[in-house]
């Protein structure tokens, strides 16, 4: 197995057959030039040290410590071998609000993005736990599976948006149902399910699937994005506000966190509720959380000992260089007896 670390310097691969086309149009220019200053057979005697192939062979030195070059640039790297690794943590859930009313601005920069903020800080800090991914509006979707790859997370988490769910509304009973696919019956590993929204829930369902929840093992922590006093919710385009969502009576819509029904939720999950609105208290009410639910040991692939290989293709690169320099474009007096190209005299 390997990878390439810098691949945008393949590109530089590309002035390889520039420069051997620039070779070649060079010969045929002076083959031309040749022939409108005398006769072939004769320029050659005149030049019979003058070898017929070294520039060539020149030139492909050239161009393979070029490509060694860039191939050291891009850094490869080669994974020796797969191991499996015995890990201890908890499955955690992170479900992200994407509605509409997370565009308010009440806090900065919004909801939102305050959210994905929160989501990725806590990630920053967690150890050997699996994560996973789901956003909701009226709807559930899921972004992330399981995984220990906090990286692609983290990716994964900052491409969110309300657009990537048609349903419009807040249905929390949604997200945590979704959650629930994630959970395996059969696996001891805690688990735990971070919602992160304004607390705006437009249906009735979400303390039973709680209920559920905990029926199965799976705690749920809330986090309340938003202030009691709420903000309206710019509608942009290109960065630039142009109106103000509106309710059916064209009124402008105030948005508000909920935090009495976050509290009920997590309360019917055996977990608790924080206000989202301090990055410092979240983080650390989410460590104490965490630090208060056991451990279980788990396994998880993955490739180990991945390892730099610039330094070759780099010295390579640098050696085959320095040999073009000291190669001359005379007959090699060996070669010369060996006939191999034809470069006896007449």
């Amino acid at each position: 197995m390997y990878e390439l670390e810098e691949k945008g310097y393949l590109y530089f691969l590309i002035v390889i057959p520039i420069m051997a086309m620039l070779f070649l149009y060079i010969q045929f220019w002076k083959r031309k030039k040749q022939r409108e200053f005398g006769d072939l057979d004769l320029i050659k005697k005149l030049s019979p040290e003058k070898s017929v192939f070294k520039p060539a062979l020149k030139v492909i030195l050239v161009l393979l410590g070029v490509v060694f070059l860039i191939i050291g640039l891009v850094n490869p790297k080669i994974g020796t071998k797969m191991e499996t690794v015995k890990r201890e943590g908890i499955d955690i859930i992170f479900a992200v609000d994407v509605s509409k009313s997370m565009l308010a601005e009440d806090v900065a920069p919004n909801r939102l993005e305050k959210s994905k903020q929160l989501v990725s800080q806590i990630i920053n800090n967690l150890g050997n736990d699996r994560i996973g991914i789901v956003a909701y509006s009226g709807s559930a979707f899921p972004v992330l599976p399981i995984t220990t790859d906090y990286g692609v997370a983290k990716m994964f988490l900052q491409s969110m948006n309300p657009g990537m769910i048609s349903a419009q509304g807040t249905s929390i009973d949604q997200a945590i149902n979704l959650a629930l696919t994630f959970v395996d019956k059969k696996d001891k590993t805690n688990k735990l399910l971070i919602i992160i929204t304004d607390g705006e829930d437009h249906s009735d369902s979400a303390q039973d699937a709680a209920e559920e929840a905990k029926k199965v093992g799976l705690k749920i922590m809330t986090i309340g994005v938003g202030t009691e006093k709420g903000g309206t919710i710019p509608l942009k385009r290109n960065g630039v506000v142009e109106s103000f969502q509106r309710d059916q009576e064209g009124e402008v819509v105030i948005t508000k966190r909920n935090a009495e029904v976050l509290k009920t939720i997590a309360k019917s999950a055996n977990g608790g509720y924080i206000d989202g609105n301090s990055t410092k208290a979240v983080l650390d009410y989410v460590k104490n959380a965490l630090d208060n639910i056991q451990k279980t040991e788990f396994e998880s692939t993955q490739m180990a000992d991945f390892k730099s290989q610039f330094q070759w293709f780099l010295g390579f690169g640098f050696f085959v260089l320095f040999l073009d320099v000291f190669l001359l474009e005379r007959k090699t007096k060996w070669v010369k007896k060996m006939n191999l190209f034809n470069e006896k005299e007449n």
